[in-house]
């Protein structure tokens, strides 16, 4: 049976994964980034969702430069809360639920160890606190409404770490990065087959209010950055990619406009317990980006 899916964005990893993987499953897409529906205008977005009459609403669109929020904290909260509170006012007005991407930027990184649901949020920056404002504005939107905190997502495409990565290998001989951040690489591909698989079982039991609320949908396993470029030069090289040197360095040695959470691990337990979801291991899912990504750009046999 197919569906009519309603997805909020349309040039960020997640929306075009999510419009790639629908329709292929034979589900009928419409995809809104900015030019078609600006989520910031709430009447706009309630006319577009409504004349569509989706199924589902997926909210992946928002304002992700981290060091231009500090100065733009305007736009940030436009898109973030206020875009996000209007998509699921709209999804509420039709009766449908939503599924709304956000962020382990909600929390600060001091814990020790991964983070739960439950646990205490506290943004460190305008992009955080903007995207925490948004769960909050969703929230008090809508009851029918799952919202997904992710982590450091990356895919074959568009600007991410991995793609910058492989760019820098070509143009430089060493490349310094963190060390000390901690996180798991989340591929936009094995989130996108997450939500829709979420979806489906909030469509097919509609009456169980037990499964909304919040969730942590991360890759398994952790790294961080340093070690996550020293897994993309080796398989890069592997697989005949372009490679470089690697060397760790400390945080404090890239002063940027915004902090960064030291520790980025989310706790996917509840997900796997309430869905019987769990995205596979980054270390796989990179070598599955890479393949691709060598493949269209250099050519090269894996």
């Amino acid at each position: 049976m197919s569906r009519r899916i309603f997805i909020a964005g349309n040039r960020g990893q997640v929306a075009r994964a999510l419009a790639g993987l629908y329709s292929v499953r034979g589900d009928i897409v419409q995809s809104a980034g900015r030019t078609q529906v600006d989520i910031a205008d709430e009447t706009a977005v309630g006319a577009a969702i409504a004349s569509f009459r989706p199924d589902l609403v997926i909210n992946a669109a928002a304002y992700t430069a981290v060091d231009k929020a500090e100065d733009a904290a305007n736009e940030a909260y436009k898109i973030n809360r206020d875009g996000a509170r209007h998509v699921a006012a709209a999804a509420r007005v039709i009766g449908v639920p939503l599924i709304h991407i956000s962020t382990d930027y909600v929390f600060d990184g001091t814990k020790a160890a991964p983070y739960l649901e439950t646990d205490a949020t506290n943004p460190l920056g305008v992009y955080g606190q903007s995207k925490l404002a948004g769960e909050v504005a969703v929230a008090a939107a809508t009851n029918e409404y799952v919202v997904l905190r992710t982590s450091w997502i990356f895919s074959a495409g568009g600007n991410n770490f991995v793609t910058t990565i492989l760019r820098l290998a070509g143009e430089r001989r060493v490349l310094d990065v963190v060390d000390d951040q901690w996180g798991a690489p989340t591929f936009a591909d094995d989130l996108a087959c997450a939500i829709a698989t979420i979806g489906e079982l909030l469509l097919s039991a509609r009456r169980d209010t037990a499964l909304f609320g919040i969730y942590h949908a991360t890759a398994a396993g952790e790294t961080t950055w340093y070690r996550l470029a020293h897994a993309i030069m080796r398989l890069s090289a592997a697989k005949g990619g372009p490679s470089c040197d690697v060397r760790a360095v400390a945080t404090g040695q890239f002063p940027t406009r915004a902090r960064r959470p030291a520790n980025s691990r989310l706790d996917g337990s509840k997900l796997a317990r309430t869905f019987g979801v769990r995205l596979p291991e980054w270390q796989s899912s990179l070598e599955r980006c890479l393949d691709r990504i060598i493949v269209a750009r250099h050519g090269a046999n894996v």
